[in-house]
């Protein structure tokens, strides 16, 4: 059975960030991811995941000035000295919550531009190398260009091909469901194709990001086939709830 873990940066907005830990445990759920946790003490957060019991499944690098439009600064060959500050930083809350899994954004760049595609490059082999004495895996997202245009990878081959390339041992996929629906679609070959890379899966329903199975797509069956591949980590609810939080959370009912 696929282990949930509560995204709280979209879910239990009814309750402030430190008090969605709680709210997310009373629902059942042992263990959570967002996107940021940086506007928040490290400390206190390693402590809300204690006292409830919870797991860090994952979070992200620190992804610029998000507020000013930044989406990661990866690809950004201007701004090299930024992200291996930003790594050092996620590390450290890294090592106060326990998580196993970064994942780290490209940024908007264009990827026929050779410098970017170098400093993406680097960006990578710098993380993993400072990630892998810490058991860490590294997961890179390809996300839809509808959602966030102009970003760097937004597409599941070149994602692929860059994992098997660069032979990093701990960098992983990143398998949004929601994503390769509106990238790719064929969601379930995908799955069975790129299995041997996934690191971290994600679900929201297509097209209106909300609760599993009120979209286009069989949310379920999708699920279950990850059971049938034998898929062992977490599966991040990364949706927007169309309502209350809580009272949407039927659709999990099928795998308890």
């Amino acid at each position: 059975m696929p282990r949930f873990a509560a995204n709280l940066s979209m879910m239990f907005n009814e309750h402030d960030f430190m008090d969605r830990f709680g709210a997310a445990a009373a629902a059942g759920f042992d263990a959570v991811e967002y996107l940021f946790p940086y506007a928040f003490d490290g400390d206190a957060i390693a402590a809300a995941l204690r006292a409830n019991g919870l797991t860090q499944a994952l979070f992200n690098l620190p992804p610029g000035n998000w507020d000013a439009g930044d989406r990661g600064v990866a690809a950004l060959p201007d701004r090299r000295e930024e992200f291996r500050a930003s790594v050092a930083t996620a590390l450290e809350y890294a090592r106060k919550t326990g998580v196993r899994r970064l994942h780290m954004m490209s940024g908007l760049a264009d990827r026929s531009d050779p410098a970017a595609v170098s400093a993406y490059r680097g960006a990578l082999e710098f993380l993993c190398d400072a990630a892998g004495p810490e058991d860490i895996d590294i997961m890179i997202e390809p996300i839809n260009s509808r959602d966030m245009p102009g970003y760097f990878l937004n597409d599941f081959n070149y994602a692929a091909d860059l994992i098997a390339e660069l032979g990093l041992p701990n960098l992983k996929l990143q398998f949004d469901i929601y994503h390769r629906q509106i990238l790719h679609g064929d969601v379930l070959m995908g799955l069975r194709d790129l299995m041997p890379l996934i690191g971290h899966v994600q679900i929201a329903a297509v097209p209106l990001r909300n609760e599993p199975g009120t979209g286009e797509l069989d949310d379920l069956r999708i699920l279950r086939e990850l059971d049938a591949l034998g898929y062992d980590g977490f599966v991040g609810c990364e949706y927007r709830p169309a309502g209350d939080t809580v009272a949407g959370l039927g659709w999990l009912s099928a795998f308890r």
